[in-house]
């Protein structure tokens, strides 16, 4: 039978035992953020949350990302085709593979109509990718769509959508193959800067490094740390205003290396090189618009420069000598 007096006793009992408990609880969730890494951490809650929960779907936001937007592709829909790739689980039923000749590794994306959970900062989003015909005859147009709570609108917009721009960044350095563009060039890879802005491009299969450039080390290991600085420097560049480019002259007999240390320069910045032969040039307009036309992150490589200059300037001469001798 109860009694008052075992009552002290019990309480005790009670609070020992519910602080060895939380004493417990508390060295497990220790353990667990020291020892396994963030990934698998939002695995096994993607796991808890997709067997245990079942969300809901009052106040959810739904976020539509189309493939283009105003005519140009849409730089969050090509992010989220590369950044879900990484969150597959279990639960994902099927996936899309395939590899081109120019691909070294199979690329893996979600199909129509699958849907992919994703954790931030605690919370849950829900991909589903989807398409929509508006009109019989017409293509279909394929979109994203991003399902989140609404209470967290602020952190998705201002945080997790630059965070999966990020990583889209970042997995397309590390996967970035590099291309060599050239003027007038028929048969190359019809992309952003390809044949539609006068460029052809081709993988850049040369496999020449840093490591294996046979030059004078300490020039070598110069030439690292400026090119380094100069990646390093790119905002500096825009707060006093100044274009962010670095010029190298590059002078020698045929087959001393300037090639191969142009193509080792590509190579370990991860930089596309554009060809350039100034014969092609026809004035300054056209230069220009040639120089426009090539992307961000590139190297322009003009070759044989002195014997254009001294070529334009036998050609003024000539062109001035004709034209005195016409207007006589």
């Amino acid at each position: 039978m109860f009694s008052l007096k075992d009552m002290p006793a019990s309480m005790t009992t009670l609070f020992s035992a519910y602080a060895s408990i939380t004493t417990f609880l508390m060295l497990i969730r220790t353990l667990v953020n020291e020892l396994l890494p963030s990934e698998i951490r939002s695995y096994l809650l993607s796991l808890f949350h997709y067997f245990f929960t079942t969300p809901s779907s009052s106040n959810q936001l739904t976020l539509i990302i189309d493939q283009e937007s105003r005519f140009t592709h849409n730089q969050i829909y090509e992010a989220a085709t590369v950044y879900l790739r990484t969150k597959t689980s279990p639960s994902t039923e099927r996936l899309k593979v395939s590899k081109t000749t120019r691909q070294k590794n199979v690329t893996v994306s979600i199909v129509k109509g699958e849907t992919i959970i994703d954790f931030f900062e605690n919370f849950e989003l829900k991909w589903k990718y989807s398409s929509e015909r508006e009109h019989e005859h017409e293509p279909e147009k394929t979109f994203f769509e991003l399902s989140f709570d609404n209470k967290f609108k602020e952190t998705v917009m201002g945080s997790y959508l630059p965070h999966v721009l990020a990583t889209w960044v970042e997995i397309k350095e590390k996967e970035k193959v590099v291309k060599l563009y050239t003027r007038n060039f028929n048969g190359g890879d019809d992309d952003e800067y390809g044949s539609r802005r006068g460029w052809g491009s081709i993988n850049l299969e040369h496999p020449v490094t840093f490591e294996k450039l046979a030059m004078d080390p300490e020039l070598k290991q110069g030439i690292m740390e400026d090119l380094d600085r100069f990646v390093r420097r790119k905002k500096y560049y825009k707060s006093v205003g100044k274009a962010w480019k670095r010029g190298y002259l590059l002078y020698g007999p045929p087959g001393t290396g300037k090639s191969s240390l142009i193509a080792a320069m590509a190579n370990y910045l991860k930089f596309d090189i554009y060809d350039l032969e100034l014969s092609q040039v026809y004035n300054d307009s056209n230069l220009s618009r040639i120089l426009m036309s090539t992307s961000n992150r590139s190297i322009l490589a003009i070759e044989d420069i002195d014997c254009s200059v001294v070529q334009d300037r036998e050609n003024g001469s000539e062109d001035h000598q004709d034209s005195n001798t016409n207007n006589k």
